[in-house]
């Protein structure tokens, strides 16, 4: 899929350029010539700037009308790119949960309490946070195949850390070998809008970043499944710790084959940007896209800051209820360490085909705001009817109630990520969502403990009342934000310059 380069090239920033385009745009009729010189404030709509005014107050969105029209292509490869990503991703979440599922299990294996078993996930948000900015610097820096390659190799140091901890006494040691794993997870939660803006085109960005989103969701699903199935609670503690070396050896192997396939196969880039967008992006020169100049323009950006709020918000609930679910189905149907492994499984999978079906409506509707409060909505209704049917004794309807939370609860990621590249652009996609992840890892720690704590006062039913409480106010923050879609306006503005070019030389 190619576009051939039309019309004429105009420099960005520069005045007199900017008045001959739109000069040719009232010559071809493409434009409203009754004001002499115009602003660009929205698709379709201008604002008159006086004359006196400089070349300061036009925006970033503005100038892609000035950005020469370049040729784009789309290559198959793109694919394998997100392929490899997502099964290093499945890889590193799997290491998340394989302890928290079968927490009741561990903590009779290193002789612990629950509040050590957490932290055995929790490290994975503590370490997101002071970690974040220095590795969006790197992305920023040095390129997304440098992030992914050292991602995979801490992932796959951490793994091999983990198959000699399985002995009573190596609690400190398998901590320390999460916290490696951990460290991996900073380098993959920012990844999937970054990796679906380089390699896709316009229509395919949502379901690329959906299907990127797919893999950390695919290794949750496998978190919740395998472990309860490789690691049998058994009473002998000699057989019990080489179930849990066979579980430990196979992550660490599985975690080494993806390592060399990102070092051989993984690229940086397409030769020829995917899409008009990404062509802006090239031209602009780097010291307009410094890196904390960035992150200030977001802190500033009141939409996207209540996005980052309510993302936190949902995602964290999504975390705590991941990291305490062992707990929970055990509280209420004792001895069904596998069935919480299935209900896990059910929420991942749900939210797997959320997340495909989220990506795929965004793509062809472009309803940003609508989508996202909509489901947000719909994931603190399961969430309420999950709280509600947890305590009546039949499995069968938490699997459906699970289920459907699922669905709605972790189908938002990737449409997070996408209303975040859309309220943002031109700003680096891995900046915006790092600090949206940011957001999350913070709340999944202050959910995590809290709800841990209120479920050993109180039980599982106050604990999950807690959680509802809080999706109740991210609903309300989600519906106050602003819906100003930068990146799909910069594509529609090239349209129209596309169209008024060949209607120009034709």
């Amino acid at each position: 899929m190619q576009q051939k380069p039309q019309g004429k090239r105009f420099h960005r920033n520069n005045m007199s350029s900017q008045n001959e385009f739109h000069q040719d745009l009232c010559d071809d009729g493409g434009l409203d010539c009754s004001q002499t010189r115009k602003e660009r404030t929205g698709c379709g709509e201008y604002s008159q700037l006086d004359n006196s005014s400089n070349t300061s107050e036009i925006t970033d969105i503005d100038t892609v009308l000035i950005f020469p029209l370049m040729e784009t292509k789309l290559y198959k490869r793109r694919w394998l790119m997100l392929f490899i990503f997502s099964a290093y991703s499945m890889s590193n979440a799997f290491m998340w949960l394989q302890y928290s599922i079968i927490g009741n299990i561990f903590m009779r294996f290193y002789n612990i309490d629950s509040l050590a078993i957490d932290w055995l996930s929790m490290i994975f948000f503590l370490t997101y946070i002071p970690l974040i900015l220095p590795v969006m610097w790197v992305l920023d820096n040095r390129g997304i195949r440098d992030v992914v390659v050292v991602g995979a190799a801490f992932n796959c140091i951490g793994a091999w850390i983990k198959t000699g901890t399985a002995h009573p006494d190596m609690f400190d040691m398998t901590l320390f070998g999460q916290f490696v794993c951990s460290i991996a997870t900073v380098f993959i939660l920012g990844i999937p809008s970054r990796l679906a803006s380089l390699w896709f085109g316009q229509h395919e960005v949502s379901t690329a970043c959906a299907v990127g989103v797919l893999g950390n969701q695919m290794g949750i699903a496998i978190g919740f499944l395998l472990p309860p199935i490789l690691v049998p609670n058994v009473d002998d503690m000699d057989e019990l710790a080489y179930y849990i070396r066979i579980m430990f050896y196979t992550s660490a192997g599985v975690a080494t084959l993806i390592f060399i396939l990102v070092v051989i196969v993984f690229q940086e880039k397409p030769e020829l940007p995917p899409s008009q967008s990404q062509v802006q992006a090239r031209s602009t020169p780097p010291e307009e896209n410094s890196y904390m100049s960035s992150i200030l323009r977001l802190l500033r950006n009141k939409s996207f800051m209540l996005l980052m709020v309510s993302y936190g918000l949902n995602v964290g609930c999504f975390y705590s209820i991941s990291t305490l679910l062992n707990r929970m189905i055990i509280d209420q149907y004792p001895g069904e360490e596998v069935n919480a492994g299935r209900i896990g499984l059910t929420i991942v999978v749900a939210g797997m085909a959320g997340s495909l079906i989220c990506g795929i409506w965004l793509d062809k509707t472009k309803t940003y705001k609508q989508t996202a409060l909509a489901v947000y909505v719909l994931s603190l209704i399961g969430m309420v009817i999950y709280t509600f049917t947890l305590n009546l004794g039949y499995l069968w309807v938490v699997f459906v109630t699970a289920g459907t939370l699922g669905f709605f609860m972790t189908g938002y990621l990737p449409l997070g990520f996408e209303f975040a590249v859309e309220l943002t652009y031109p700003e680096s996609e891995g900046t915006s969502s790092g600090l949206l992840n940011c957001s999350a890892q913070i709340f999944g720690i202050i959910f995590t403990i809290s709800q841990g704590k209120i479920i050993d006062r109180w039980g599982t039913f106050a604990g999950n009342i807690f959680l509802c409480i809080f999706l109740l106010i991210g609903s309300i923050l989600t519906g106050l934000i602003k819906s100003d879609l930068r990146r799909q306006k910069a594509n529609l503005q090239q349209a129209e310059v596309r169209t008024v070019s060949v209607k120009s030389h034709g």
